[in-house]
């Protein structure tokens, strides 16, 4: 009873925290998804939650049954012909691009506030990155297992402290008052769930595969996606409150948290860097997975691999790439989704 406790809390922390990056930590991701759809944010919310749960259920139940070991063999198995190599192709380039983008953003948060070459940042990341990689499994459970319970409390202590000392804090009628900047809610919802699932597959089949245990790896995803939409609702519904203002930030989140005094808007940056360093973990230990099992080589050198191609790419400029690489990500997301339930509903 203690162990499977124990593997629900791990499974609930790392669902969330594959999920939840620096884009949904600081704001950015929930004010472009959700926020600019106004009151029906919420709605695509709760259809997210449904997403997450439900198919990363189907998830669990394939890498179980077809002892799958990455998601490209989940991707091989539920989607077959050109468009499953495709979507093998862009996922494994996109956490590439992903992990080489955080090195980045890492090298420049330095810069920022500490006016030090960004390359210390960069080899600072790179090194915790391998360190924690190396433990495998192991390792992407201890992060998660503390960084997770750290965003929810600074989150749900911003959000307390709107609440308490907010007088802008209102009913729905008022919130249903805002104009909505985008109209396409439930295109929106559809497109960020399904990325942030196929996304999540990486995590979620290799860990599936290897404690095989499905009522409590079930359970923890539950646990998780609900721990998810709470935490969006709560983010998007302080920054909805805060139109048109926060679309003038690349951190909207920050600007709710700067009235709250230096210490919580620094707990907030703490959050936003370590929710950096547990994507670029999750990203590079899905395509060590991946790499291991499609060319043979062991997980530790397949981790190496993908470190010595991330640094060097993170010097590359990728507006251009990025501009191409997450709409097609996205409406690949979606088919995958498609497909991962049609072959669970003929074959489970």
């Amino acid at each position: 009873m203690k162990n499977n406790l124990k593997l629900v809390f791990e499974t609930t922390t790392v669902f969330i925290g594959t999920i939840v990056g620096a884009g949904l930590a600081s704001g950015q991701e929930i004010t472009q998804f959700f926020t600019s759809y106004g009151y029906k944010g919420f709605m695509g919310i709760i259809l997210c939650f449904f997403m997450y749960f439900f198919v990363s259920r189907i998830i669990i139940k394939l890498s179980i049954k077809y002892n799958l070991s990455s998601y490209n063999e989940l991707i091989s198995l539920v989607m077959k012909g050109p468009i499953g190599k495709f979507t093998d192709l862009i996922t494994g380039f996109f956490m590439l691009s992903s992990s080489a983008i955080i090195l980045a953003g890492s090298g420049a948060l330095f810069h920022q506030y500490f006016k030090i070459s960004p390359w210390f940042g960069i080899i600072v990341m790179a090194l915790v990155s391998l360190i924690t990689l190396l433990k495998d499994t192991k390792g992407l459970i201890t992060i998660n297992s503390f960084i997770v319970p750290s965003l929810i409390i600074i989150i749900v202590t911003i959000f307390l402290l709107y609440v308490l000392f907010d007088k802008s804090f209102c009913s729905f009628t008022y919130i249903k008052n805002f104009e909505a900047a985008k109209k396409p809610w439930l295109i929106s919802a559809l497109l960020y769930g399904s990325f942030n699932l196929l996304c999540c597959s990486g995590v979620l089949v290799p860990f599936s595969q290897e404690l095989k245990k499905e009522v409590p790896l079930t359970i923890g995803s539950f646990f998780g996606a609900l721990g998810l939409t709470i935490l969006c609702i709560m983010i998007n519904l302080m920054l909805i409150l805060n139109i048109p203002y926060i679309y003038r930030y690349d951190i909207p989140l920050l600007y709710i948290a700067n009235r709250f005094g230096k210490v919580i808007e620094l707990m907030l940056l703490c959050i936003i860097f370590f929710e950096m360093f547990s994507t670029e973990v999750s990203d590079i230990y899905s395509i060590g997975k991946t790499i291991k099992h499609k060319f043979n080589i062991s997980y530790k050198k397949a981790v190496v691999l993908v470190l010595a191609i991330a640094i060097p790419t993170s010097q590359i400029g990728f507006k251009n790439l990025i501009t191409f690489l997450y709409p097609a990500f996205g409406a690949l997301s979606i088919i995958f989704i498609l497909c991962c339930v049609n072959f669970y509903r003929k074959n489970l």
